[in-house]
């Protein structure tokens, strides 16, 4: 019988409303407040990056994994297509928030990486235990909160693509768990956590990266993980 996503159903209801009180909040903070908050937000995004990509068990796949995306996804234009998507449902919302595909973006890439993006609809799928997404989902309405108050809108649509991201992960749990091994989830943990670490930079505007073009370092990652100890047994 076929798993339902109760979980990421759970986890994307407390994004949109983490989201809504958010703007509720921030429309009513002055300039000044809402700077501060978008600045200590990127601090705290930044250190929450760094403690993921200290959990790679070897540095070269980290790097290799951002590099090799990075080329992945410049080659396809990830950005410009992402961000096309972006305005296009901003337009069909009719939104007039000027960091609406921002938002969208960040907030997209914040919630679905990381291990207990995995780990929780895939514990749902497959014993039916919700401990780990619920947890998440408490983390990601607090974060959604803060966002909203900077970002507005696009920070509510971004629970769309997490339910479908995890809902599909706990519906194919038992497929899906053979091909995850626990050197998988630590590298995919550690790449997605150099990706938060660019969300961090973008929101302190030190340096404006084109986060959806590293995209493909995520599904890179777990290639590497499978390919280089059947290389090394080889040699």
């Amino acid at each position: 019988m076929m798993a339902v996503p109760v979980g990421s159903l759970i986890n994307a209801l407390v994004v949109v409303l983490g989201g809504l009180a958010g703007m509720l909040l921030g429309n009513r903070l002055p300039d000044r407040i809402r700077l501060i908050v978008f600045q200590g937000l990127g601090m705290c995004v930044l250190v929450i990056g760094m403690s993921m990509a200290l959990k790679t068990t070897n540095p070269l796949y980290m790097v290799g994994s951002v590099l090799l995306g990075a080329l992945i996804g410049e080659g396809m234009r990830l950005e410009d297509c992402i961000t096309g998507a972006g305005n296009a449902l901003k337009r069909s919302l009719k939104s007039g928030n000027t960091r609406f595909t921002e938002g969208f973006v960040s907030c997209t890439l914040l919630f679905c990486i990381g291990a207990m993006a995995i780990l929780g609809p895939l514990q749902e799928g497959l014993d039916g235990d919700m401990t780990t997404v619920l947890t998440k989902s408490m983390l990601d309405g607090f974060a959604a909160m803060a966002f909203g108050a900077v970002y507005g809108s696009g920070v509510i649509c971004s629970a769309l693509p997490l339910l479908i991201y995890q809902g599909a992960i706990t519906v194919f749990a038992e497929s899906v768990r053979p091909y995850l091994s626990n050197l998988m989830l630590a590298e995919i943990t550690a790449t997605g956590g150099v990706l938060i670490i660019g969300i961090g930079i973008n929101l302190l505007e030190l340096k404006t990266i084109r986060l959806s073009n590293f995209l493909p370092a995520l599904p890179v990652s777990v290639l590497l993980c499978s390919l280089v100890p059947w290389i090394q047994s080889l040699l």
